[in-house]
């Protein structure tokens, strides 16, 4: 079945830099597009990020030119680099099939002084 791990976060001071990771199985990674999408505390899931199949991404614009989605289709793993990390960047990071609800239990992100 479908399985995506999370790693990668951490707790980090503002302005620093997190490389976040997604070992992906299950299903044929490359034919997918995937998205990072996080859930900060009492609040709902956001979209943070997608790339598709062909590489193309799209950002949201709270996150736009500080984070970078990438991935490696031969190592099955989706990476978000997040730079300039700010306090309302802390939230717990998914990644999931694009368009679908997240499978994985997620990577705590905290910014904080």
């Amino acid at each position: 079945q479908v399985q995506l791990v999370e790693s990668g976060g951490g707790l980090v001071q503002p302005g620093d830099s997190l490389r976040l990771s997604c070992a992906a199985s299950g299903f044929t990674f490359s034919d997918y597009a995937m998205s990072w999408v996080r859930q900060a505390p009492g609040k709902g899931l956001e979209w943070v990020s997608r790339i598709n199949s062909d590489g193309s991404t799209s950002y949201a614009d709270s996150v736009k030119g500080r984070f970078t989605i990438s991935r490696d289709n031969a190592k099955k793993t989706l990476y978000l680099q997040m730079n300039s990390l700010a306090p309302e960047d802390t939230a717990v990071y998914y990644c999931a099939q694009a368009g679908r609800y997240p499978r994985g239990r997620g990577t705590q992100v905290t910014v904080s002084l």
